[in-house]
């Protein structure tokens, strides 16, 4: 019994020994747009899911600003290491009209208040989809999943350079083979559901509004 099973063993030992990796040949579609031409389906793709494109230069902070107090923003979560954490007093036009809230404490500690008093919340990117009007987010404890979950209204700032055509060559491009977070969003739109009835509900486990400000230099 003993011999037959250490037989068996050793083919098995063997065979591992012999096989050698071959990489998978993957298709991949691939389309030969231009950056213009990816921004443009990138923003084309998102407006057709109901998010809400703007083209922005340097100036978006303010113009950012305006567009919370024209939807009745008081509070903008947002991560201590973003572009809005660094001196916000600097940066943002009227701290008493729309008041920053940076996210410093764990979940725990403030549920309440995030749940109930913010209002909005900001976060960057990884990367746009021209394909399909997606973005790509890797949350890290200074900016966390729940802050492009829980707020009614998630902004975001993508910059055009890092818009790619396809999910798969977004992947190539920046190494995920190499390493990835444990948790990689992929958001195409505000929070959308038609579980109930099949019809299409939004804002029922997410924010209602998805408001995307593209960074272009062209």
């Amino acid at each position: 019994m003993n011999n037959a099973r250490e037989h068996i063993l050793g083919r098995l030992r063997a065979a591992q020994t012999q096989a050698q990796a071959r990489p998978v040949a993957v298709p991949m579609r691939q389309f030969d747009w231009t950056p213009a031409e990816r921004l443009a389906r990138f923003c084309e793709r998102l407006e057709a899911v109901r998010g809400e494109v703007h083209r922005v230069g340097p100036d978006w902070r303010h113009r950012l600003f305006d567009l919370l107090r024209a939807k009745g923003v008081r509070t903008l979560l947002h991560g201590d290491h973003d572009p809005l954490g660094a001196r916000p007093d600097l940066v943002w036009p009227d701290p008493q009209a729309v008041r920053l809230i940076p996210y410093l404490h764990p979940v725990e500690d403030w549920r309440g208040r995030l749940f109930e008093e913010v209002d909005a919340a900001f976060t960057s990117c990884r990367a746009g989809i021209a394909e399909t009007g997606s973005l790509v987010l890797w949350p890290t404890p200074a900016e966390p999943r729940l802050m492009s979950l829980v707020p009614p209204i998630h902004v975001c700032l993508l910059d055009a350079d890092f818009i790619y055509s396809t999910l798969a060559e977004l992947m190539a491009a920046q190494g995920w083979a190499r390493g990835m977070p444990t948790n990689a969003l992929v958001i195409t739109g505000p929070s959308k559901s038609a579980d109930i009835e099949q019809t299409l509900t939004y804002g029922v486990h997410g924010p209602k509004q998805l408001i995307v400000f593209v960074a272009s230099s062209f």
